[in-house]
């Protein structure tokens, strides 16, 4: 068509001077100027023929007159102005046009000297604008001038401007971003390129110069554009460079393979890769001539080499290497995994066999890896993490330093990820992380293949990897196992050492205390196995072990220690010896004994440096020497195979000299250092503490005896220092109540050593009376008229806190403040009581009474601490006298008291002064203040109902408020629970029916319902109530009880709760099972469980408050009328919440939490069922049969047919009623019919008790045998089953009188296990048979808690989550087991068995689909659509007067499909080109359309559409011709500069390329490419068939133009 109208301007006058004067007059366009283009080619073609001497003058004038002038005007122009500039896609379409005639002008006008003044003025245009912001439209415009005029530039007279355009285009390409950059990549270089000489060397030169980390994607587009000039074939070779043998062009592909981000980027390197391999092939085919290039290391493998010899070795691996990146863009997990088994032969070939040694460098695979690694498809990950872990255990590889480098960079940034160790399908709950398990025994081996000199570079690289980031619980566990893993060798010193405590560090960062200790055990082991002794010093050893958290994980007595203590016996004697002085300013020694000897030494003595300023020291020091003591103590115990007694005394007594010296003073001497009395004191209490092992050889340790001997002998000494502290006004400053908490610890341990209870003449106990009596005297101590000093007010401080401590040891004493010892003054308590000013607070002292500018200023906020312990230390004493005496005046608000007790005039008083305290105090201070609530409320609760209401909110707004990762969390929580659910609070407000009974019943269900998000709160709750409500012994009140008929609701809740975790919950608890598996073995789960209650309880699982409702409901006597009734109460409301759970309009699907709750619901039915008699089933059978006819889920539907075989079993007399329920119609039996079936099929069971069984086996027969006609096959089946049962019942008990029927009854049990040819049948009815409800289930004999909460629930193939393994039962403590009342244990080997493959009918069947799946011959790449919105709504497509345009091109769409190789693709997309009315399908070749394929998916359309062939080595030039002629080039593919199809406007001549299925469009074309357009997605698939792509675009062209000309209309 272009060349019909250039030759009908030519008929219109030959001079040419005239026409192309005429076309540059008027307005530029697009169009305008393509015509120009057009005239000036024909031109040429005559000029070539010899004919017009005139045209070199009249294309100089053209070009400069005109097409000069108008670049210089969109250069000068910035991109985006909004001046007169047409649009964008008009501007570049303007823009081509201009620089295609400009390239013609300048061949017309003889080449090099226009072209090369062009050249010089775009050249400085180009840098101009690369140094203006905003004028990227001239660097555009300059840019399509160079590509336009660069091939005309002569390559030796015109080397040095060549060479200087090349520089400055690569740069510019370099640079990545904008049109310009593109152009320049695309067009500009490419067309230098391919002239060869100065410019080709230029940017080369610039493409492998070092330069620093930038965007690869740029480079691999220049790269990618020249490819054919720095890889070309054997004919079109030139000298110059050879890409091949360049480490750093390598180095750039594996970059794009790995690390790019965008799809294109990674095609091209692919492209590079897959060109240099068949160009490797071609010249060495030819010339014989092998290629080598080196990666920079000494003796190191080669990134690329071919020969002869192996090139189909090398073929087959760039194949399969190309093929496996080509599918990871799938991004597909079931696309990729096929793929997958060729990784392996990827090693196999870069591997020799001969010498062990790598071929090819490993850094082509770990471009796999990282690809895998860094996919956004987690189960890609895992999968990528997985093989390599995996491949140390088939192979042996050789060492790489890319390798090591691989695995402690992105290997370990995957092994961060959390859902990485979750359990495989199948697996049991504390079985174990399989990648877990992996990553041991790589690291092991890989670390057992290093050679040793490299063996401490990597470890220390994998530690301060460890310690680099803050990991989360799960993933440092593993790590940290994997590390203790490694055999042992001598692999870090000093500098590892110190990065194994960064390690422990990050292990802090986790709430999970568990995983957290067990975490740090794993490092220890870890450091005993990888440490060199001799390269480390004993304070350095002891430095780290101060880094465990001995309450978590470094517990004496544990197996843990006994191995440190053994490590330390063997390394002893190598340990090296430092040339600084420790962190005490010891100097180091070798032997472990000397040097806690010399360490407790230095710690007594006070360095000459130290101040007294009053603070106390740190308590760091004293663990230290707590810990070191202890481990010397036990490595000398370890010396001799039977511990002596003696022996341990006196190395004890060795050690602790010194501070048993100093202790001793403690009474005598009032000149010793106050820091150092402190450090003997902290000391002395953390050795306490401390030397008890946690471990089971506890009664045998003779350590914690000794030591208490030894105290014992100072504890005089200590007493009388600290009754002269606490009371004789010395502590007198903000640090000194540091130090008071610091003697009342001395004293809570001294007064709790064994052997002293009972002991009157204790030192420690003949204090108590003096210290109570002093502590009153002071808080006595009005001060009346004097401003509160510092010192008066820490003194009323200590007093309180002293009083406070006296109660507490008393408690733990079973003694009371009036107890006579040696002091015959010792008082009432009612001194105790009166010294109570429960109103009054510590006034903060005035700031100039201050005496220290060391100390701590009384005004800053650190007062409020100290005041809210005064008030916290004030309750802590009334409750334990409340609790001791009960010494409450009378409820009644007027009766007047004795003067004697001001602070307890009424109870309702007392429990407003709690509400107050609450106010004040923080959340770790009001746990004394719930006891005493709990002591108060009870006797207010009929008389001041509201006060009680108000303490019952305020208590439950500070607990709801605290995060359960707090330690004092459940200790409130536990005190909360005891006041609020108190029995007698509890039955008062059950009695009196008003607002507290029900703001009760409303905190219960808050508490279910944090407890979806804080598990354990519901735990606690339903433990306390249960322990309460439960009557072991007839002395107990049986009042109690009562309490759960009123409050029902909570062992409701109880027996169906339970949430649906999410994926990250499961995994923290999957771990923590496993841990807990690991038994004594972890020194984690011995440490933890000794901890107290509010920090930690292995019993805060979801399934343990199911479990304490089901031992509570196994404990209720049947006897009992009160249990009795209860059971029936709760039964009803539990079927109830079935009810009103299935009639939810919310689809039960399997799992789900609708699903669950049903299920609970029938378990706890089924416990119950002993309890039920015949007048309780008449009320509840018709609704048990009612749910027998809802469509529900297979576990469901075996719990509900097991109870109803129980009561018909039991109870004969309903057999009626179930008879009954086949009557009914077929429509509300279609979907429970098979439900009614499974009971019958149970038939033996149910007739047990019958004394006359032959009416109802003749009544089976008949009901089964009417079923077994059914059209549905399931329900013939289980007809069938059924009617096997009854049959053989019948020739049992030998029933002549259905003969009659036998005929009948055998032929249909024949026909299913004979019928020729059903395979499908015949195996169903095999499955069924042999399913477990039918084959191995005896409803009598496997009736107990193991069956209905675990093995029927995994049979019925329940998530792992709803099993309840019977040891649940027995670790649950908190409740005794029932003597008698359920089985426990299957009698039975049903626990054997393992979940079938056939289900109930109800709940949902799945097609065959991985039956019919066809094996993968191939690996299909298809389109990768984006992620954006949907399209616009489709306009009315209507095409009038069809018949009329037949075979006429009615578009100027244009659709490639040359790349395309399948004939029902093809056939489809010229079906489609044809029906939108295309103008032209490209195709590779003419031949298809006589394919049969192709032709049944086109129906004739070729005949009426016209057909191109292009052959796809044509296809660079063909879209180069489009170009010229106007078209602007499309292609679907998905790179970071696509457009979506939403958004994309299509230009009326638009050439739309469509890519192969497998490769899509080559990374060569995608440079031709004006625009790449993606098409919207919203699923998941990320992938279209090339033919469904090609439709939509075609469609969304199509719907365009037709709107545009409808808006012309």
């Amino acid at each position: 068509m272009e060349w019909v109208l250039a030759e009908a301007l030519l008929e219109l006058s030959r001079d040419p001077r005239v026409l192309l004067r005429t076309l540059c007059q008027g307005e530029a366009s697009a169009e305008r100027v393509e015509t120009l283009h057009f005239l000036l080619q024909r031109l040429e073609d005559e000029a070539a023929r010899g004919g017009g001497d005139a045209l070199p003058e009249a294309a100089r004038e053209v070009a400069a007159g005109y097409l000069v002038p108008l670049l210089r005007r969109l250069r000068a122009r910035p991109a985006g102005a909004p001046d007169a500039d047409p649009p964008a896609p008009s501007r570049r379409r303007l823009l081509r046009a201009a620089g295609a005639a400009l390239r013609t002008c300048a061949r017309l006008a003889g080449g090099s000297p226009l072209a090369a003044m062009l050249a010089e003025e775009a050249l400085r245009d180009l840098r101009a604008a690369g140094a203006v912001p905003g004028l990227e439209g001239g660097a555009e415009a300059a840019v399509e001038v160079l590509a336009a005029v660069g091939p005309c530039l002569r390559p030796r007279e015109d080397g040095p401007l060549l060479q200087r355009v090349a520089e400055a285009a690569l740069a510019l390409a370099l640079a990545g971003d904008g049109e310009a950059a593109a152009l320049a990549a695309g067009r500009l270089l490419p067309a230098l390129g391919r002239g060869g000489g100065a410019a080709l060397r230029a940017v080369w030169g610039g493409l492998v110069a070092p330069s620093g980390p930038g965007r690869v994607g740029p480079r691999l587009q220049v790269l990618s554009a020249l490819a054919e000039r720095l890889l070309p074939a054997p004919g079109e070779r030139e000298a110059g460079p050879d890409a091949r043998r360049c480490a750093r062009f390598w180095r750039t592909v594996q970059a794009g393979l790995a690390d790019a981000e965008d799809a294109l980027t990674r095609k091209q390197a692919r492209y590079l890769l897959q060109r240099a391999a068949e160009v490797s092939a071609e010249v060495s085919a030819e010339q014989g001539v092998p290629c080598t290039c080196g990666s920079g290391e000494a003796n190191g493998p080669s990134l690329f080499w071919w020969s002869e010899e192996k090139k189909e070795e090398l073929l087959k691996f760039w194949e399969n290497y190309i093929l496996i990146m080509e599918t990871l863009e799938g991004n597909q997990i079931h696309v990729i995994k096929p793929v997958l088994p060729k990784l392996n032969s990827l090693f196999e070939y870069a591997v020799s066999e001969e010498t062990g040694r790598w071929l090819l460098h490993p850094s082509w695979h770990l471009c796999v890896y990282k690809r895998m690694l860094e996919s956004e498809n987690k189960i890609l990950a895992k999968e990528g993490v997985t093989h390599f872990l995996q491949l140390y255990e088939t192979k042996v590889l050789p060492f790489s330093p890319e390798l090591s480098e691989f695995i402690v960079g992105p290997l370990m940034d995957a092994l961060s990820e959390s859902s990485l160790y979750g359990r495989s399908p199948g697996q049991q709950i504390g079985s174990g992380s399989p990648l877990g398990l992996k990553l041991q025994r790589f690291l092991a081996a890989y670390v057992s293949l290093l050679p040793e000199e490299l063996k401490s570079i990597f470890l220390l690289k994998w530690i301060r990897k460890m310690s680099s980031r803050q990991w989360c619980a799960v993933p440092i566990l593993f790590l940290s196992k994997a590390l203790a893993s490694v055999p042992r060798c001598k692999a870090l010193g000093l500098e590892g050492l110190l990065a194994l405590r960064g390690v422990l560090q990050c292990t802090m960062a986790t709430h999970q205390i568990l995983l957290r200790g067990a975490a740090q055990c794993h490092l220890l082991h870890a450091a005993m196995n990888l440490v060199d002794v001799e390269e480390v010093s004993l304070s350095d050893i002891s430095a780290f072990l101060m880094s465990l958290r001995q309450e978590e994980s470094l517990g004496r007595g544990t197996a843990l220690w006994t191995e440190l203590c053994d490590w330390l016996r063997v390394n002893e004697s190598c340990f090296g010896r430092p040339s600084t002085c420790g962190s005490l300013g010891l100097q180091e020694t070798c032997s472990l004994n000397a040097y806690v000897k010399s360490l407790v030494q230095e710690y007594i003595r006070s360095p000459a440096w130290e101040r007294e300023n009053g603070r106390m020291p740190d308590w760091a020091e004293a663990r230290l020497v707590a810990l070191m003591v202890l481990l010397a103590v036990d490595v000398e115990g370890r010396k001799v195979q039977h511990s002596e007694r003696q022996r341990t005394q006196n190395v004890l007594r060795l050690f602790l000299e010194p501070l048993l010296d100093a202790l001793a003073k403690l009474g005598s001497n009032a000149y010793l250092p106050l820091r150092k009395t402190d450090r003997c004191l902290q000391a002395l209490v953390t050795l306490l503490r401390t030397c008890s092992p946690k471990g089971a050889s506890a009664r045998d340790d003779a350590v914690p005896p000794l030591l208490q001997d030894l105290v014992a002998s100072t504890t005089e000494s200590i007493s009388s220092f600290l009754l002269r502290r606490l009371t004789m006004n010395e502590l007198s400053s903000v640090a000194d109540l540091d130090r008071c908490h610091l003697y009342l610890q001395v004293f809570a341990e001294l007064a709790g050593l064994p052997g002293k209870r009972g002991e009157r003449g204790s030192p420690i106990l003949r204090i108590i009376a003096p210290l109570r009596n002093a502590s009153i005297r002071h808080l006595q101590d009005t001060d009346s008229g004097l401003v509160p000093t510092l010192g008066r007010q820490v003194q009323r401080a200590v007093s309180m806190a002293a009083l406070a401590a006296v109660c507490e040891v008393c408690a733990a004493l079973d003694q009371t403040p009036e107890l006579q010892l040696d002091t015959p003054d010792a008082g009432p308590p009612e001194q105790l009581l009166a010294a109570l000013p429960l109103g009054q607070r510590l006034q903060k002292p005035q700031p100039e009474e201050q005496s220290s500018l060391l100390e701590e200023p009384a005004s800053s906020p650190g007062w409020g601490r100290i005041a809210a312990q005064y008030v916290h230390d004030q309750w802590a004493c009334l409750a334990f006298l409340l609790k001791t005496h009960r010494a409450l005046p009378p409820a009644s608000e007027g009766a007047l008291l004795d003067p004697v007790l001001p602070a307890l005039q009424t109870p309702a008083q007392t429990l407003q002064a709690a509400l107050a305290a609450l106010t004040v105090l923080p959340s770790d201070r009001v746990l004394p203040v719930f006891r005493c609530m709990k002591l108060l409320v009870p006797q207010l609760l009929a008389s001041s109902e509201p006060v009680c209401i108000e303490a019952f909110d305020m208590a439950w707004k500070i607990i709801s408020t605290l995060s359960n990762t707090q330690l004092v969390f459940w200790s409130n929580l536990k005190a909360f629970v005891q006041f609020v659910f108190d029995t007698k609070v509890l039955t008062i407000a059950a009695k009196i029916k008003g607002q507290a009974y029900f703001k009760i019943k409303e905190i219960m269900h808050q508490m279910i319902e944090m407890s979806a998000v804080k598990t354990g709160v519901f735990n606690i709750l339903v433990t306390h109530c249960c322990q309460s409500w439960v009557v072991p012994a007839p002395e107990v009140s049986q009042g109690s009880f009562s309490n759960a008929a009123d409050y029902s609701e909570l062992l409701l809740e109880a027996c169906v709760f339970g949430t649906v975790f999410r994926r990250d919950q499961r995994l923290i608890q999957d771990v923590q099972a496993f841990i807990e598996n690991l038994g004594h073995e972890c020194a984690a789960n011995v440490v933890i469980e000794k901890l107290s209650s509010h920090t930690f309880s292995t019993k805060r699982e979801d399934r343990y408050v199911r479990v304490c409702a089901v031992k509570f409901l196994c404990l209720l006597d049947d006897s009992n009328a009160s249990h009795k009734a209860f059971v029936e109460d709760l039964a009803i409301k539990l079927l109830e919440k079935e009810a009103l759970v299935s009639s939810s309009r919310t689809r039960c699907y399997v799992n789900s939490q609708q699903h669950r709750v049903q299920n609970r619901v029938w378990q706890t039915l089924l416990v119950l069922f002993p309890r039920f008699d015949q007048n309780f089933l008449n009320r509840i059978i018709d609704k048990i049969f009612q749910a027998g006819f809802i469509n529900n889920q297979a576990s469901i539907k075996y719990y509900i047919e097991w109870i109803i075989i129980l009561i018909l079993h039991k109870f004969p007399q309903f057999l009626p009623k179930f008879w009954d329920c086949f009557s009914c119609g077929e429509e509300h039996l279609k979907t429970s019919i098979c439900t009614f079936l499974s009971v019958l099929s149970h038939l033996d069971i149910i007739t047990q008790n019958l004394p006359e069984k032959r009416l109802a086996l003749r009544q089976a027969l008949v009901i089964a045998l009417q079923w077994g006609f059914s059209h549905n096959f399931s329900v013939r089946l289980y007809a069938l089953v059924a009617l096997n049962k009854a049959w053989g019942m019948c020739k049992t008990l030998r029933m002549g009188e259905l003969d009659a029927l036998a005929s009948v009854i055998e032929s249909s049990l024949s026909q299913v296990e004979s019928t020729p040819g059903a395979g499908n049948a015949k195996r169903n009815w095999q499955r069924i048979q042999d399913h477990f409800f039918f084959a191995a289930f005896h409803p009598l004999q496997d009736y107990c808690l193991e069956t209905i909460f675990h093995i029927l629930p995994r049979l019925a193939g329940l998530v792992e989550d709803e099993w309840i393994a019977i040891d649940k039962f027995a670790k649950f403590t908190d409740l005794p087991s029932g003597a008698g009342a359920h089985r426990y244990l299957s009698a039975t080997q049903l626990r054997e068995l393992r979940p079938g493959d056939w289900a109930q009918q109800d709940a949902g069947s799945h097609s065959g689909e991985a039956d019919n799946r066809s094996e993968w011959t191939d690996v299909q790449k298809k389109v990768i659509p984006g992620r954006h919105a949907a399209p616009d709504a489709d306009l009315e497509l209507a095409f009038q007067d069809r018949a009329a345009k037949l075979g006429k091109a009615i578009s100027r769409l244009v659709v490639v499909a040359s790349l395309i190789d399948k004939p029902t693709n093809l056939g489809g997309l010229c079906r489609t080109c044809e029906v939108f009315g295309a103008a032209a399908l490209v195709v590779g070749s003419l031949q298809c359309v006589s394919d049969k394929q192709f032709q049944q998916l086109s129906v004739s359309a070729e005949q009426w559409l016209p057909l191109v062939e292009v052959k796809p080595p044509q296809l660079a030039n063909y879209l180069r011709q489009k170009q010229a002629e106007g078209y602007t080039v499309i292609g679907v593919e998905q790179t970071a500069r696509s457009t979506a199809l939403t958004q994309y406007c299509f230009p009326e001549r638009s050439l739309l390329l469509l890519g192969n299925e497998r490769e899509g469009i080559p990374a060569n074309l995608i440079q031709q490419l004006d625009v790449c357009v993606e098409i919207p997605q919203q699923g998941i698939t990320r992938s279209l068939n090339v033919h469904v792509s090609g439709a939509l675009l075609i469609w969304e062209y199509a719907r365009q133009q037709l709107g545009r000309r409808g808006a012309q209309a």
